[in-house]
């Protein structure tokens, strides 16, 4: 009896190291299609733009030669100009609405997609998307009504690590980041608790180093029942900053929906942070 037990254990044992190891292998080898959801032009909310929005399109084009599009709206009298640098799924049409509250909030907002996603040419990697962060920066300089001195960076989720690396990079007047994560192998680890993917996986997207060298000011919005990003991600990486630094916290909102949950007091936390930061240049 006892031998058919050990029998049956050890076999249980085999079957989930060997799930296991497909299941690595398997993620090893299409990382980056469990990484980048892009939606493709004319795939996502296009139609809902109209000239009446006072919506420029933008391209531009990275280090590597790689033409990418954008969308900016300005303001007549900007409290700062946004350069937002979205997440991993759709594209910026998906991000319209958010664009137009920050607009009307009293931001230029300069909104990009990375390669491969939208109306920009390419195909995402981890690389990539940093140069696409910052020829955004750099071509955000050049929009009408732009002070270079009061660009600040606003990365959601994947793009808050595409922030923390052009914020390493350039010289912005500050930077906010929402619903974004320690670095890339720590969510994997929270996402995959039972693969060893910290090991294996390539992308590091390790905002939690990048960070200890960045001294502007922060302001680092997450939501209490975010059901991709936990939590303690987002402090993980507000304990590693720099003063000055802010933490909003959005009780009740989620991965995406941290502005429509936080609703008036979202938008006047990030303007009086933005009118703050500006102040202390």
């Amino acid at each position: 009896m006892i031998r058919h037990v050990l029998k049956f254990i050890r076999s249980l044992v085999i079957a989930a190291v060997a799930a296991i190891a497909l299941w690595t292998i398997v993620l090893m080898a299409l990382e980056d299609q469990f990484i980048y959801f892009p939606s493709v032009y004319p795939d996502g909310l296009y139609g809902a733009v109209q000239p009446s929005m006072g919506i420029t399109d933008c391209w531009f084009t990275t280090a590597d030669s790689v033409k990418l599009h954008g969308w900016y709206m300005e303001s007549p009298d900007p409290i700062a100009t946004l350069v937002l640098s979205h997440g991993n799924a759709g594209n910026i049409s998906h991000r319209l609405d958010l664009m137009r509250r920050l607009h009307r909030t009293g931001f230029n907002v300069f909104m990009y997609d990375y390669r491969g996603y939208g109306r920009s040419e390419g195909s995402p990697s981890e690389k990539g998307i940093y140069l696409d962060g910052r020829a955004a920066f750099d071509h955000s300089t050049t929009l009408p009504a732009v002070e270079p001195s009061k660009i600040i960076l606003f990365g959601t989720s994947l793009g808050g690590a595409v922030s923390v690396d052009v914020a390493e990079d350039r010289s912005p007047a500050a930077l906010i980041l929402e619903s974004t994560f320690s670095s890339g192998k720590e969510l994997a680890q929270e996402l995959y608790p039972f693969l060893p993917v910290k090991i294996f996986m390539k992308s590091e997207f390790n905002s939690i180093e990048k960070i200890r060298s960045i001294t502007i000011p922060l302001l680092l919005i997450h939501g209490t029942d975010d059901s991709i990003v936990p939590l303690r991600l987002a402090r993980r990486l507000f304990d590693a900053a720099h003063e000055p630094k802010e933490f909003y916290e959005i009780a009740g909102a989620d991965h995406n929906d941290t502005y429509i949950v936080g609703r008036t007091p979202y938008f006047n936390t990030i303007a009086d942070f933005a009118r703050r930061s500006l102040d202390r240049r």
